[in-house]
């Protein structure tokens, strides 16, 4: 992004709620959004986004939770080629307690961040198989689930259980070697 003044980039930005759109206004005055208005996403607003993704770009930016995962999933199905931007939970985990995990919490860093490194789902599927995905220790084990959320931050991204994060590194085209690399970077 080069200037926090401008917009610089045809995409509109699919987040969860208007907290979500107020926090990427503050730092990028210009950013177009839709807002799904939390994860029952309607079929009206799917309909809409689908075909604003005939002239636009669209960027998936969901909070990095079980609802957001949803949303992710949904929108997913209607725009494949819509490109995905993703925080880490403790990017979007709240200062202010009882408040729920969220985009509205990143910092201006995290967001700028998750904005510029964005992810598509690739075309050719990964070499990965589940056996070397379970050998890496990402699969099961004691400490799987730190072991993913470390992994998904260090390839941003985002964390998920074992099955959701091992179809996200195939979707995104993740070789082995690529996350065998950012595995042992992470240990």
């Amino acid at each position: 992004m080069e200037s926090n003044k401008e917009k610089n980039f045809n995409a509109v930005v699919i987040v969860e709620g208007r907290d979500d759109t107020k926090r990427l206004k503050q730092y990028f005055p210009g950013i177009e959004t839709i807002e799904t208005n939390g994860s029952e996403v309607s079929k009206e607003t799917l309909a809409e986004i689908k075909k604003l993704a005939q002239t636009r770009e669209i960027i998936i930016f969901t909070d990095p939770d079980f609802n957001g995962e949803r949303i992710r999933r949904l929108v997913t199905q209607v725009v494949p080629n819509a490109k995905q931007a993703f925080i880490t939970r403790k990017e979007g985990e709240p200062t202010k307690r009882g408040n729920s995990l969220g985009v509205e919490h990143a910092s201006k860093e995290a967001l700028m961040r998750a904005l510029s490194d964005l992810h598509e789902v690739e075309e050719t599927k990964s070499d990965l198989t589940k056996s070397q995905y379970n050998a890496l220790g990402l699969g099961m084990g004691p400490n799987a689930r730190k072991l993913r959320e470390k992994v998904g931050v260090k390839l941003s991204i985002g964390y998920g259980n074992a099955k959701q994060f091992f179809k996200r590194l195939e979707m995104f085209g993740i070789s082995y070697e690529e996350l065998k690399e950012a595995v042992e970077s992470v240990k």
